[in-house]
């Protein structure tokens, strides 16, 4: 008896993906998801699901450029000056918190021993509040909001000196070179290499000031230009005075 030999032959099924969402392919392998328009806010990306936002292309609400305005303050500063020599920029992963950091100093002590170090702290909820502000705004022109700040710090250092000076004299002549616009807290670090040795004593300088969003927002570089004076005049004097605190 002759047994027939059957062939189940399978066409090729199209698939049922819209290939309007996909583009168009060979159907295997795809699967269906859900997509969410995105929204970006400031270099960050957050998604708009649950906030009614019904398009299907992502609007950029990047209203300021925290890297431009960085980079920017650090044009101002050359211009004041200063010699930048390095930048750093960390993000956190959680929270999405950024921190840029440059270093630079007066170009007349490119040799030491001044050390001035900028950090700005980008907090993610002040930002997008401004912007979500600002995105309510009738007319583009009107003034922006107020009360959204990024903290800034200048913070000065020194080697170990020999001969330091009083911290009260210091900190009192320090306050006459940075007025009211730059207040500086002046603190001290002693170390000792061995329990026989005498103590080393490093100075430490910050000046904490707040960058308003509504000037990043509006170019406004005259509100960063007396600062920068300032931090140059403080930078002077310091090193006019280390000659004698690490005289040996």
């Amino acid at each position: 008896m002759e047994v027939e030999q059957v062939l189940t032959v399978t066409t090729p099924r199209r698939s049922e993906i819209d290939d309007s969402l996909h583009g168009p392919g060979n159907g295997i392998g795809r699967v269906t998801e859900q997509t969410h328009p995105i929204v970006q806010h400031g270099g960050t990306v957050v998604s708009t699901r649950g906030r009614g936002v019904s398009s299907q292309k992502g609007t950029a609400l990047a209203v300021i450029d925290v890297a431009g305005f960085v980079a920017d303050l650090k044009s101002h500063a050359i211009d004041h000056g200063f010699h930048v020599h390095d930048e750093r920029h960390f993000v956190e992963t959680y929270s999405l918190r950024q921190l840029w950091e440059v270093d630079l100093h007066p170009e007349e002590a490119c040799n030491g021993p001044i050390d001035l170090h900028l950090s700005l702290e980008v907090d993610p909820r002040a930002l997008l509040g401004f912007e979500d502000e600002v995105v309510k705004m009738d007319d583009p022109d009107d003034d922006p909001p107020l009360g959204f700040a990024f903290p800034l710090l200048f913070t000065w250092t020194l080697p170990p000196l020999p001969h330091p000076p009083d911290l009260l004299v210091l900190a009192t002549d320090i306050a006459g070179v940075g007025g009211l616009d730059l207040p500086i807290e002046v603190s001290a670090i002693d170390s000792f290499a061995s329990v026989t040795d005498a103590p080393e004593r490093s100075l430490s300088l910050v000046a904490r000031l707040s960058v308003e969003l509504a000037d990043v927002y509006t170019a406004n570089e005259e509100a960063f230009c007396d600062t920068l004076v300032r931090c140059r005049d403080v930078s002077l004097y310091l090193l006019d005075n280390a000659p004698a605190w690490l005289d040996t």
